[in-house]
């Protein structure tokens, strides 16, 4: 019998790439959308789980709008904690290994990168507050928890910094992008993949076990948002690559304050899982090809 998923998230871009590749791998998903599992309602998320007694749940969705977040706190701690830890709960009940995906803003960024994965932590928005308060409700509930944490997810599905940098490029105005800021991209079809890989062995693993905890995952290499672009550009357009200028994070102002530089140490990756990541350039290169077959002429 196939590994039995119980997935929240379905549009995201992690949902979509984990539904996309399931058929290559011996498991079989059931995939929850929010009108069948409002991640702002934990106890209807849990009942989900004790109904379905999967053998791994993955939590694909998020609240992760992360200058709202900032007004809609509650909201955003309600789907980034509060149903975690409900579902985490439930999962133990029932004897399944969940996986939660966190991110790299639960570190502040202000010296030490790349971070490993027990650095101290210190979220500047509330985002990153709320993730965090999701790692530790997980941990906390579930003793058989895997938290990802992951950085500037990027794919050919949904709303991300390639393709609105594409849209903007084609819109023909000028460009600035900041280029204070540094991280890992991470491909959502990379991440998808490390996740469908270790469920097995995350379900066999019984407490204690090193899979569980926290680990980091991302493409390796690091980048500026701006040289980001620029080789989003480069790759996507070549000759007609408009020109990228430079912006300084303090002339940027947002609701939410974001790290400068919160990228993190990818080593436990292949001292735990035997997992190397590939360079974020070649993973861009899959997410470019793919959008131009895509496209409408």
């Amino acid at each position: 019998m196939p590994l039995q998923i119980l997935q929240f998230g379905t549009t995201g871009q992690l949902g979509v790439e984990l539904l996309r590749q399931a058929p290559a791998h011996d498991v079989a998903i059931t995939a929850l959308g929010r009108a069948e599992a409002d991640l702002a309602d934990p106890a209807a998320c849990a009942a989900k789980v004790r109904a379905l007694k999967p053998h791994v749940v993955v939590i694909a969705a998020a609240y992760t709008a992360v200058d709202l977040a900032e007004s809609e706190t509650d909201l955003a701690r309600a789907v980034n904690a509060t149903s975690p830890g409900a579902i985490a709960a439930a999962a133990a009940e029932v004897g399944a290994a969940l996986i939660n995906v966190s991110t790299d803003y639960v570190f502040d960024g202000a010296g030490g990168a790349p971070y490993a994965e027990d650095a101290p932590t210190n979220p500047l928005n509330a985002y990153g507050r709320t993730k965090l308060e999701g790692e530790q409700a997980v941990a906390a509930a579930n003793p058989r928890s895997l938290s990802i944490r992951t950085s500037w997810v990027v794919s050919p599905h949904g709303k991300n910094f390639v393709k609105t940098m594409l849209r903007v490029a084609a819109a023909g105005n000028p460009l600035k992008v900041v280029d204070d800021q540094s991280g890992r991209p991470t491909s959502a079809a990379d991440l998808a993949g490390f996740i469908l890989q270790v469920a097995p062995r995350l379900a066999a693993a019984k407490a204690g076990d090193p899979l569980f905890g926290v680990t980091h995952f991302a493409n390796s290499g690091e980048v500026t948002w701006r040289d980001f672009a620029i080789e989003i550009f480069a790759q996507a357009l070549g000759d007609e690559a408009p020109d990228v200028g430079a912006q300084r994070t303090a002339d940027y102002v947002t609701p939410a304050t974001r790290p400068l530089r919160a990228s993190m140490d990818l080593s436990r990756l292949r001292e735990v899982y035997g997992v190397a990541p590939r360079p974020w350039q070649e993973a861009l290169g899959d997410i470019v090809a793919e959008l131009k077959a895509t496209s409408t002429p």
